[in-house]
């Protein structure tokens, strides 16, 4: 065998070598963005049992207030749909509105000191908002996670195997504007 052939051989396996290693990171990263991903949905399931809980007892209560009552169980659903659809963009809508209705819910509340004595009400306000803490860290991870896939499939030489492999880019987990917007502290006490 000649000195070339050996080379060419030798620099053919680091070729296929490095190839191997960067399509097993692009998959690591892709499952990465599956894991963090299954780890919100997780918590929206355990969220999405618990507000009907939380309305019925509200209802024992808020006779008056219906339509904020309505609203909390029609933004659930529709986290629900965006999700089993999984519309990213939908869901961040959704989770607007449902973290919308549940403040005004737990504002209401304070309406209605029996309904704040209420153990269960006490209990469930305070799940529902480790649940809606847990869900911001989450969500944190899911968009760091997608952050690295999207910039690592599109690096040189990284995008070379990702388009031959066909990797996709990820979608971010966005709330509206509305969620992300400074508030107005004088308009919640004028």
């Amino acid at each position: 065998m000649s000195l070339i052939l050996v080379a060419i051989l030798v620099i053919a396996a680091l070729f296929i070598v490095w190839g191997v290693g960067l399509y097993n990171a692009l998959v690591r990263l892709k499952h990465g963005v599956g894991k963090a991903w299954a780890n919100i949905d997780v918590l929206l399931k355990q969220r999405h049992e618990e507000l009907p809980k939380l309305v019925d007892t509200c209802k024992q209560y808020m006779q008056y207030e219906q339509g904020v009552l309505e609203s909390v169980i029609g933004a659930r659903n529709a986290v629900h749909q965006a999700k089993e659809a999984h519309d990213l963009g939908a869901l961040g809508q959704a989770e607007t509105g449902l973290r919308s209705g549940l403040g005004k819910l737990f504002a209401l509340a304070e309406n209605y000191p029996e309904l704040k004595a209420n153990e269960n009400f006490q209990f469930l306000q305070q799940r529902i908002a480790s649940l809606e803490s847990a869900i911001a860290d989450r969500r944190e991870l899911y968009n760091e996670a997608v952050n690295l896939n999207n910039v690592r499939i599109e690096q040189f030489p990284d995008v070379l195997i990702a388009r031959w492999f066909g990797f996709a880019a990820a979608e971010l987990l966005r709330f509206s504007e509305a969620e992300t917007a400074d508030v107005n502290i004088r308009n919640l006490f004028g």
